[in-house]
């Protein structure tokens, strides 16, 4: 992906890595929009990155996505880069009853809103150069984690939506691009002071340098393993994982 030059919007931008790759990106000399539903937070991203933009948006809410898609491409009309990073992440039982708001509310912002975001701009996309469809999915789309069973489902979904959609544009002038992150310290499971977890601002500054490249599939040195694990004997690694999870996450 081309780093400088662009117009880039990017959801989930109030905070964590959405707040992490805008800031970087910012840097890098882009025209960037950031949007969320919390207009605290964007307001003050905005405020520490002069230059940069912010919209609310809803990605749970089909006309909240139109409206800002809308407001796009009529203020923006050289954007060319959506990166689809807003999310939500909650423990639940997949051993017993799951509460059926959690599971709706996960699958609907982790991979409804997304599949609606693009749609609402790809379009557009297709008539600009340097043009790049970007999905924050996870590690555990390939290494499920168990007791967030529904938030590893989406993101494991959303690693297949990829899939079909670059082969799909694969002549078209965009590229679809997926971010991988691992465990990194942000507020999702409260994981901000996790000493386990990967510091956010190297996360980034390692992302940024994949991002560079002509990856289809962005990976920092940490997430490999589990990106490397899907096969016959994945299940290894799985129940591995899920031992230390479960023991890690017991009293949250």
């Amino acid at each position: 992906m081309k780093l400088s030059g662009n117009t880039i919007f990017i959801t989930g931008g109030g905070s964590g890595i959405g707040r992490g790759l805008a800031e970087a990106l910012h840097k890098r000399g882009n025209k960037v929009i950031i949007s969320g539903r919390r207009r605290a937070n964007l307001e003050a991203v905005v405020a520490a990155n002069p230059g940069m933009a912010a919209i609310k948006l809803d990605i749970t809410d089909p006309a909240s996505i139109n409206a800002v898609a809308s407001q796009l491409i009529a203020e923006h009309p050289d954007l060319n880069v959506l990166i689809n990073n807003a999310g939500i992440m909650l423990p639940d039982q997949a051993a017993s009853q799951i509460d059926d708001k959690l599971t709706i509310d996960t699958v609907i912002t982790n991979l409804v809103g997304p599949i609606r975001m693009t749609s609402a701009l790809i379009e557009h996309l297709k008539g600009k150069e340097d043009a790049v469809v970007a999905y924050t999915s996870s590690v555990l789309g390939f290494v499920p984690m168990a007791v967030t069973a529904v938030y590893s489902a989406t993101k494991a979904a959303l690693h297949s939506y990829a899939l079909s959609q670059r082969f799909l544009l694969r002549n078209s002038g965009v590229r679809v691009l997926e971010i991988a992150p691992p465990w990194v310290r942000t507020d999702l499971m409260n994981s901000r002071e996790a000493a386990e977890a990967m510091p956010l601002d190297q996360f980034i500054e390692e992302t940024m340098a994949v991002l560079g490249t002509d990856a289809d599939e962005i990976l920092v040195e940490g997430a490999k393993a589990f990106r490397s694990n899907v096969g016959p004997h994945e299940h290894a690694l799985v129940n591995s994982f899920n031992e230390f999870a479960s023991a890690r996450f017991a009293d949250d």
